[in-house]
Parts: structure tokens; sequence; C-alpha cells
């Protein structure tokens, strides 16, 4: 695949390309070759109040939440369409800005995200309320009506994915919204824009601003005209929305912020397979996922072998250009990304843990990195407790069942977890006893759109994917009638 052409650089707000106000742009970087690959219209808080008065314009008057949800489903669909006749370039634009393998975006990421606005769009025009049943003289029944205007912060790790898990339900709903993707991987979100506006996608309903956190991010968080803001991100960001969301207008919001997950691999485990688990759970997508087996805990009788197994395993993992099909894992996203990563190798050394592998950058251009395990890590060291966000593993042991379960709870975090057993009541056990969103048991990454994500404790609340992320975009009123000399109530 050759190196896409970038066609959108420019503000996407009520359905044109647009300059921002100040005339500011941004780099946005090849993480292969550390080379600028475009200059990015960066939005700042003007830009982000002409986007909301767009999309407001658009809530408050346009067809958009006036239509019937069958014919949202129409253009939601189209736009499915068109993205699948691109899936090439869009992947493409994915690998450049993000270091992502393009085999991965082309047979997963940007199918997912065609399927996700699919099941959005067969839900559009399933949205009701109730009819009560009451005790007196009432008519009493509820609606479902939209939020309003939405506010989406995207991720970088995941643009394509996390673009359409937040945008889809809410035009399922009839929202409209303004969109702010990650700095360091914009390309991909403004080709969505314009293929938005060939879908059908009226003017104002889906807006676009490029953008840095502490300017763009923090004027939608904090903006008195928006009703609602979904983010998925680091929890320290996390905290900053919250902040300016009851600072403002009190709106509601759904953080799906860090993760520390465990895995624990028990004595009856496959050990190969095990293995195959634990590295795909850290260095997919380079480890840079909120959901990474960053912790993996392995039963004692089988802990040697195990160790043993994947560090050999680790050491076979290719890593370089994510365009070449034979590549395991590609550069991290950004500089301060593999720098931060470094980082935290560098502290687990000094703090006394024992370096099993890795832990070196890999060639001399671009950001990547060597798988790293560690092992001999005690719970209060920094690579233990902090969510990396990179290929380093940290190994340890553990006796029983409920030594497993305490060492799994002890974080912060609670997004995911995974169990490897053979033993049903193992499993049972452990996936009730576990603190978090979602347990996979002997496997990883097992996502479907109907089965709603989120975290517990740290990690955030709120639930994207399912009809509960569909919910988040909606609001429901009740509304009474007086009923006089009915036959029945």
């Amino acid at each position: 695949m050759a190196t896409p052409t970038v066609k959108f650089t420019k503000l996407f707000i009520n359905g044109e390309f647009v300059d921002s106000v100040s005339g500011k742009t941004f780099e946005t970087v090849d993480p292969r070759t550390e080379e600028v690959i475009a200059e990015i219209a960066e939005a700042t808080k003007e830009d982000v109040d002409i986007a909301v008065k767009a999309a407001r314009e658009a809530f408050d008057c346009g067809p958009w939440p006036r239509m019937p949800g069958a014919e949202r489903a129409k253009i939601m669909l189209k736009w499915a369409q068109l993205i699948e006749q691109n899936v090439e370039e869009i992947a493409a634009l994915d690998t450049i800005d993000g270091g992502k393998l393009f085999s991965w975006c082309k047979a997963v990421d940007v199918p997912e995200a065609c399927n996700i606005l699919r099941y959005y769009a067969g839900a559009a025009d399933k949205i009701h309320g109730n009819v009560f049943k009451t005790s007196r003289d009432l008519h009493l029944y509820s609606l479902m009506e939209p939020v309003g205007v939405v506010g989406h912060i995207i991720p970088w790790n995941f643009p394509t994915v996390m673009f359409f898990a937040k945008v889809a339900p809410a035009l399922a709903a009839g929202c409209t919204m303004v969109i702010k993707p990650a700095e360091q991987t914009p390309l991909s979100a403004l080709f969505y824009a314009h293929l938005a506006k060939l879908g059908g996608i009226p003017d104002g309903v889906l807006n676009v601003v490029p953008g840095f956190g502490s300017t763009a991010g923090a004027a939608i968080s904090s903006h008195m005209d928006i009703d609602a803001v979904s983010f998925t991100g680091s929890t320290e960001t996390g905290r900053k929305i919250m902040q300016a969301a009851a600072l403002s207008n009190l709106k509601p919001v759904s953080l799906e912020l860090g993760g520390k997950s465990p895995v624990l691999i028990f004595d009856d485990a496959d050990i190969d397979k095990a293995v195959d688990l634990a590295l795909f759970g850290i260095l997919h997508n380079k480890g840079e996922i909120c959901v990474a087996f960053s912790r993996v805990f392995v039963q004692e009788g089988i802990y040697d072998e195990f160790e043993k197994r994947v560090v050999e395993k680790a050491k076979t993992w290719v890593v370089g250009d994510p365009f070449d099909p034979k590549v395991q894992q590609g550069p991290q996203t950004s500089k301060a990304q593999f720098d931060k990563i470094l980082s935290y190798i560098d502290h687990g050394k000094s703090e006394g843990a024992t370096l099993l592998t890795g832990g070196k950058p890999v060639g001399n251009k671009g950001y990547y990195i060597e798988p790293t395990i560690f092992t001999n890590v005690k719970k209060e060291m920094l690579i233990e407790q902090e969510e990396i966000f990179g290929p380093v593993m940290t190994l340890s042991k553990f006796k029983t069942i409920d030594d497993a379960i305490k060492k799994a709870n002890s974080s912060k975090y609670g997004l995911a977890a995974g169990i490897v057993t053979k033993n049903l009541d193992i499993a049972n056990t452990v996936s009730r006893s576990i603190r978090a969103g979602i347990i996979w048991i002997n496997c990883f990454f097992a996502f479907d759109i109907d089965c709603p994500f989120g975290g517990y404790k740290m990690s955030g609340f709120g639930r994207d994917y399912g009809l509960e992320a569909l919910h988040k975009y909606l609001q429901v009123k009740s509304v009474a009638t007086p009923i006089y000399n009915s036959a029945w109530l």
C-alpha cells in the first residue's frame, strides 16, 4: 500500500471544511519516520463556539432530530457503504498517523466502524418510552428524547473504532455533535466527516474540530451550550472534564478511562495458549490499549515454565513498519508516548524489578520499542501501579485463588481482566470476584457491538457499545394527562 495523500486538513463545521479563526495549524507526525505528514487546522475556543452554534441550530431547527428514525437509519447505512468503498485509504491514514498495523486496520478497525454504524442504524427506529398503569385517573407515559448537542472527545489509540462507538449511537438517538479527535491522529476523523457529508448527514449535525485538549477539549467540556460529553482517554484528563462539566452547566459525562488490567493464569491452563494470550494481551496495538493485560499473574505450579516460554516468544515478536504484513508491532503513536514508556522502563529497573527481555528502542528512526517483560515486581512499584500504555508486561506469581483475586483487585483501575483456566468453578468464582467492567475467560479483546463496555473504580463510568450506549444520548420525559369518565385506567 502506497502512503496515502492527505486530502482533508481543515476543521469541518456546518458541512464545510474551514480554516481555524486564528489561522493556527499544528503538525501531525508519522511515527514510522518522525516526519511531518501534514499541517492541520488547530481549533481553539472560538472555533468550538462556532461549531457548537452550528450543532445547536441543527438540533433546535434542523431535520435530523425530527426525521423518523428509519430515515436517520438510511443515511447512516449510506455512510457505512461509503466507508467500505474507501477502506484501504482510511486504513492507511490510521497507519501513517498512529503507527497501527495496516492489515489490522483494513481487516478489523474500518469494517468494525461500518458494523457499529449499521447496528445503531438498526436501533434508530426502535426508540420508545412506556405507558404506565397508574393508580389514579391519569394517562401517564414516557418519551425517550435526544439529549441535544453532544461533545465527543476521541482517543488516539483507536481513532476509527472510538469515533464510531461514540458518534453512531448519538446519531441514532437524534443528537447533533462536536467531535474533537486526538491531536496525534486527526486524519481519519476528517475523512469520515467528508464521507458523512456525501452520505447525506445534514449540515451542522456532525462537526469535527481537531485541536489540543487544553484548548479545544477544555472548551467542549466547559461549554454552556453542550448538553453532554463522552470521553475516552486518561483518568487525569477525565477528572478535568468532570470538573469542567460540574462548574459549567452540570452536563452529564461518560468517561472510559485508564486501565491496569490483570490476567490470572492458573496451574491447569494450557501453557502455550496462556503464553499466546498474555503476549497478545500486552503487545496488541503496541500496548497502547486501555484493556491491555499489563499485569500477568501466574500460579506458582507453572510459573517457571511460563516465564521461560513467554520470554522466548517475546524475543521472536516482529517489530517494524506497520505496512509490512509480517510485522506484529508498529511504532508508538507519538514521541511523547515513546519517551513516557522508556521512562517507565527506567523506573522499573531503578526500583529493582528484574528485566527479562526488551527495554530498549528498536532502530534509529521511528518510535519503536522492544517487547518488554519485568519480573520480581513489588506492588508499590510505578510499573505495577500506573498505566504505562506500551509494550511492557509485569510478571508475578500467586499461590491460591484468594491470593490471585486479591492481587487482581489491588489497583485503582477496574477496566478489564483475564482468566486462563480449564476449571469452570475457578472461572465462575474469579470472574464474579474481580472488580472490572469486562472479564475475558480464555480469550482477550473479545468485544461485540451488542455487549456494553466500560469501567469500575477509576476506569470511569458509563458504557460504550450495546443499547446502553444509545441510552446515554437519550433522556426520559414523562407526560401526564387527566382521564375523565374512562371505562378503565
